[in-house]
């Protein structure tokens, strides 16, 4: 249990803050390991009284914990395969200790999915339309606070698309730089696709959808992918929430879809198909939840996520990444207008 590694803000080694902190639940353990650390975030693995159990240092505030750690044991609840949360010896979710947060976790033991692999894939996007019923319904603690994305697109893309106008005069100021150059020979095209996007959610179902009350809300785990899903003797489980939050499914969906393009150099109708196939099996999709999701993808987020890095991080970027990226991007268009064509 030797490591001598001192944990941020305490003064104290990683070991000695999670035996201070394992005390709030009267566990003395037998064996602890770190297992992932960076800044505040760590986590120990533990094993007592003959089980293994995960310890986590958050690095969210405790108004933020309280709706992810809460929002854990409601899905837990009701069904969903999730790591349960072990309450301190006071009953509470959430240990504090000098000024820290901890939560203490069912240990699961389970293997990556690999998200490349067909039959691998199905299994993932089906535990995650388990996971999204499971987390209807849930109501937020009053002092928690509530991370929500409904409603919100609109702005969302609006602002997204006015950043990609503005930093046009950022690579206009230095034209002797080849990224700038790339930058501004496919910017205009990621707006105009930007726009196409912004009329066709004017014009989808995307207010009723969000509207207070809509059966289609869930929480979306926003970071879902291999390492997050586990496959195990009893289906598949989701780790990792500390990042949800409400919205359609279509967030978690586009994301898994937009990488899965990524991986491949190239969009495919039936990739898009099966995945949103194997997702109404177990969470039926409506033609409108359809509809949003096809006009979510048709939006140049990864060429924006690309060129962030650069603008707004002020991170190195290749000319030939710019160019990736938009080819990507304009080769989507003709196969999310033949889905949304075919109703």
């Amino acid at each position: 249990m030797k490591n001598e590694k001192i944990a941020a803000g305490t003064g104290k080694s990683d070991e000695q803050t999670a035996m201070s902190v394992l005390r709030e639940y009267g566990i003395q353990p037998e064996s602890l390991t770190v297992i992932q650390s960076g800044g505040i975030k760590t986590v120990w693995k533990l094993r007592a009284s003959g089980r293994w159990l995960c310890l986590k240092r958050l690095r969210q505030t405790i108004d933020k914990a309280q709706f992810s750690v809460n929002a854990q044991i409601y899905v837990k609840n009701s069904g969903g395969l999730v790591p349960g949360v072990i309450p301190s010896l006071k009953n509470q979710p959430i240990a504090e200790y000098e000024g820290q947060l901890f939560v203490l976790y069912e240990w699961i033991d389970g293997s990556d999915l690999n998200f490349s692999n067909a039959a691998d894939l199905k299994k993932a996007i089906q535990g995650l339309a388990r996971f999204h019923l499971a987390s209807k319904g849930f109501r937020p603690a009053g002092d928690a606070r509530v991370s929500t994305k409904v409603g919100k697109w609109p702005e969302q893309y609006t602002s997204m698309k006015n950043k990609l106008t503005a930093w046009k005069d950022t690579a206009a100021s230095r034209p002797v730089q080849p990224a700038y150059t790339a930058y501004l020979r496919h910017t205009d095209a990621m707006t105009a696709l930007a726009d196409t996007a912004l009329a066709q959610l004017s014009a989808s179902s995307y207010d009723k959808l969000s509207s207070e009350g809509s059966g289609s809300l869930v929480l979306c785990h926003q970071d879902y992918g291999k390492g997050n899903a586990l496959s195990t003797a009893d289906g598949i489980y989701i780790i990792d929430l500390d990042g949800v939050t409400f919205d359609l499914p279509a967030r978690d969906l586009r994301k898994i879809i937009g990488k899965q393009a990524q991986n491949l150099g190239q969009w495919r109708a039936e990739t898009i198909t099966n995945i949103l196939g194997w997702y109404s099996e177990v969470n039926p999709q409506s033609r409108a939840e359809t509809e949003i999701l096809l006009t979510d993808l048709l939006y140049p987020h990864w060429y924006y996520g690309l060129v962030k890095n650069r603008f707004q991080n002020e991170k190195p970027l290749k000319t030939e990444e710019i160019e990736r990226a938009a080819r990507l991007e304009k080769s989507k268009v003709r196969v999310l207008s033949e889905l949304l064509k075919k109703g």
